[in-house]
């Protein structure tokens, strides 16, 4: 079976990276590599485009603009097995292509800095799926960090509003309680969790609680079961594949099977969970899956929720 997973941060990682880091060379320090990916049953992964919030605020669109150059020279390049997926018909005809999927998402609005055409821009070099926040505030709402705890700004209804005219995917991981009631409030966008666990298994302020998952449920979204050691597991030294299993339980229990997918967050991590070192350890997490659950909703968490909703809501 294959995979769909719906957040890395292999761009970040390239464009840091102090030396020369290929996505193509077996033996370089992503956890995410082509050759690997192939071999695990990687059949799309969404590329996260993030700007460390350590970077001067002047040149973060800067440097969004060159990860997303990354994902072009150095992912989706001429002659490779990898292709874009920015409308349903490429992911579609991507079955029986042999190649490998990859859909670009902003993950934070911050490089936006409160500039509209700057999303017209980001969608028309492929950006289809963005993250309104990382951990802390920006133009648009706060991250889940920041103690106010404030939703949706004037600036983020707009910002919303343009990415219903676009198409485009909202993702509430890393955004405030408030935010993501706002964004169920006032808006018809497509809504996912690309990479958050859940907070009545692991009470951890990323992880989304018993209502927020309710509401995607009904909402029709995804929630991408991410494989972050503190997201899954208190202490995260000890968070192991068994743990995660608890949380897909526990999403089960609410009656959440049609919204359930993975969202590694590979890439953008230092620590661990045991099994789940990086993209070589997916077919161990399918013999564990397979093990506690039917096939055909192993298969659907691997791949088919996540095909679903991109088909519906690629335009």
């Amino acid at each position: 079976m294959r995979w769909i997973d719906g957040h890395c941060d292999v761009l970040w990682k390239l464009w840091n990276a102090r030396t020369r880091v290929s996505f193509y060379d077996p033996d370089s320090s992503l956890d995410v590599r082509y050759p690997d990916a192939r071999k695990s049953g990687i059949g799309m992964q969404v590329f996260a485009v993030f700007v460390d919030p350590q970077v001067p605020k002047a040149l973060a669109w800067d440097i969004a603009l060159r990860q997303v150059d990354l994902f072009y020279e150095a992912i989706v390049r001429d002659g490779s097995d990898v292709t874009v997926i920015t409308t349903s018909s490429e992911l579609k005809n991507l079955k029986d292509s042999g190649k490998m999927g990859a859909l670009l998402a902003l993950e934070g609005a911050d490089a936006l800095a409160g500039e509209l055409y700057r999303l017209r821009v980001l969608h028309r070099l492929g950006v289809r799926q963005l993250g309104i926040t990382w951990n802390h505030a920006n133009e648009a709402a706060d991250g889940v960090e920041e103690e106010r705890g404030g939703g949706l700004t004037r600036f983020g209804r707009k910002l919303v509003e343009a990415m219903s005219r676009l198409r485009m995917i909202l993702d509430v991981s890393h955004l405030s309680e408030r935010g993501f009631w706002d964004v169920m409030e006032y808006s018809d966008v497509p809504v996912i969790a690309s990479h958050s666990n859940c907070h009545a298994v692991c009470p951890h302020r990323r992880n989304l609680k018993d209502d927020q998952i309710r509401a995607l449920i009904e909402r029709g979204g995804i929630l991408g079961i991410t494989f972050v050691p503190q997201f899954v597991h208190d202490p995260k030294e000890e968070a192991a594949v068994e743990h995660l299993l608890r949380h897909i339980d526990h999403v089960c229990e609410l009656g959440g099977e049609q919204i359930l997918a993975f969202g590694s967050d590979f890439d953008g991590i230092s620590h661990k969970v045991s099994g789940l070192e990086d993209v070589r350890r997916l077919p161990y997490l399918e013999e564990q899956l397979l093990e506690r659950y039917p096939k055909q909703w192993v298969k659907r968490w691997m791949w088919d929720n996540w095909y679903a909703f991109y088909r519906r809501h690629l335009s």
